[in-house]
């Protein structure tokens, strides 16, 4: 395994690629993985790093750098997944960076990531100039292209894992043509028509990520920014399937998103999902699973929102009336709002956030689940015929893995867009009206008129329903040997051990 060298060494001017050194073996290389800290980011980036040990047949090892987590309850989340891996006993080595101050007066997410992670850069250039073996690249999550600096003062081989879509990575690649066409001090949504995603319907305004809703402050600059540098990557890697959006990758191909220069290479290697091994038959099936047995065949729409997304009284209110209204069984996992000092949900109190006697009359065809919930093991199940989602791409990721159809209910980030893309390009989806400058609200008719779209056999249901099942025939058979993320895996492997240099010290 590769570890940090120990005394110094002198190292060549310039990095030169293993095929062309001679002489002694040298150690495998190394492929370094710079997560972001929340479990959504970290868990995806390190089942990649596992699929590429399998896949290289043992030509590289897995180095994770780790950024401590902001959040101490997030940290525990981190803590259990390395110790899994370290007790499987892969060829993956974690080193724990020192922690830095995190930035207290950001304007969004996404310069508060860019700026956060600038600050590590100079303990990232550090690990991976002391590592004993050669780098085979360094990879960096979606808004750390910060990083890069490192990267280059190194002479290894930089690249970004976006664990979102193509269609996000299209848009990331576009935004800097975007911005020049806009204009100064105009807002997208005052340009009149649809935003210019090529592979897209023309996007509106309303659709778009966080990171651009608002030109006039400094994480709009920072999603540009970083949209800017993936041009400096050898290589984009995507956590999709080839076959759910074609046109945004051929698009991203041609160069009509970077107008007319030649995009990063594209590695579609998922659907990348951590699947954990089933329970002993002697261990009991978790409640909501067990009450999904006594239900018939895709009668049930499942409601859940991702591990930030809670409900107030009012919302929780909202959408009680909608599924009380609507007839159809229903599995709802409810959140409450964060307590004091965290960002995090509760578990939900369903005295308070529930209408007075609703579980009641709605006992036998409907389980409101107050805690945080199995999602794939839900997803998988033959009683689930809708998923109402916060559109986050590891759910939708997984609604696809299981052939089941979505009513997208976006909060942030860059769930509206995805919830378009649904709709607009993949067909998945049925619509809902979300009022986003009412911070996401959707009225109980609303809700009460899309469930019933979905779950009650119509025509726009049976479209939804065919499309998801060819989505996920395509997600299956993409990692199957010959398909689409199997060949494209095994080719970013093939970049990598070919392009492992030793770093520059």
């Amino acid at each position: 395994m590769c570890e940090p060298q120990n005394g110094n060494v002198r190292s060549p001017t310039v990095s030169t690629p293993l095929a062309q050194l001679s002489g002694a073996p040298m150690a495998k290389p190394t492929v370094v993985l710079v997560p972001v800290w929340g479990v959504g980011h970290f868990e995806p980036m390190l089942e990649v790093g596992k699929r590429l040990l399998n896949r290289s047949g043992g030509a590289l090892t897995i180095t994770v750098l780790i950024m401590p987590e902001p959040n101490a309850k997030r940290t525990s989340e981190i803590a259990e997944v390395i110790g899994k891996v370290e007790a499987a006993g892969l060829d993956i080595r974690f080193h724990h960076l020192p922690a830095v101050e995190p930035p207290t007066d950001h304007t969004g997410i996404e310069e508060y990531i860019s700026r956060y992670v600038q600050r590590y850069a100079p303990h990232v250039r550090a690990a991976v100039a002391g590592l004993a073996c050669p780098v085979a690249g360094l990879v960096v999550d979606i808004f750390c292209t910060t990083l890069f600096d490192a990267a280059h003062e190194l002479a290894v081989p930089a690249y970004v894992y976006m664990i979102a879509s193509a269609a996000m990575c299209a848009l990331m690649l576009r935004s800097p043509a975007l911005d020049e066409a806009a204009g100064d001090g105009v807002e997208f949504e005052e340009l009149g028509g649809g935003v210019d995603v090529p592979g897209l319907p023309p996007v509106p305004p309303s659709c778009l990520p966080t990171g651009l809703e608002n030109r006039k402050i400094p994480t709009y600059q920072w999603f540009v920014y970083n949209g800017r540098r993936y041009m400096e990557a050898k290589g984009v890697i995507v956590n999709t399937v080839a076959e759910l959006q074609p046109g945004v990758l051929a698009a991203i191909a041609d160069g009509r998103c970077t107008r007319g220069v030649r995009a990063p290479t594209v590695y579609t290697v998922g659907p990348v999902l951590p699947f954990t091994s089933p329970p002993p038959a002697e261990q009991a099936a978790h409640e909501c699973v067990r009450w999904l047995d006594a239900q018939p065949p895709a009668s049930v729409v499942f409601l859940c929102f991702g591990g930030s997304g809670f409900f107030t009284a009012p919302r929780a209110q909202e959408v009680a009336r909608a599924l009380e209204r609507s007839g159809h069984r229903f599995l709802w996992v409810l959140r409450g709002p964060p307590g004091p000092g965290t960002k995090l949900p509760m578990d939900g109190d369903l005295a308070e956030l529930l209408p007075a006697g609703f579980l009641e009359r709605t006992k036998g065809r409907g389980l409101v689940w107050p805690k945080r919930a199995p999602q794939k093991e839900i997803l998988a199940h033959a009683a689930v015929g809708g998923f109402v989602t916060h559109c986050g791409w590891n759910s939708i990721l997984e609604s696809l893995w299981f052939g089941v159809p979505v009513v997208p209910w976006p909060l942030g980030a860059e769930q509206h867009y995805n919830a378009f893309t649904l709709v607009a390009d993949m067909g998945v989806a049925v619509a809902m009206e979300v009022d986003r400058k009412r911070n996401n609200f959707v009225a109980a008719a609303e809700l009460e008129r899309a469930v019933k779209a979905l779950m009650d056999g119509g025509e726009a249901a049976r479209k939804v329903r065919v499309k998801a099942m060819e989505m996920k025939a395509a997600c299956r058979e993409a990692v199957e040997e010959g398909g689409s993320s199997y060949v494209s895996l095994r080719r970013l492997c093939e970049a990598l051990v070919d392009g492992a240099v030793p770093p520059r010290k």
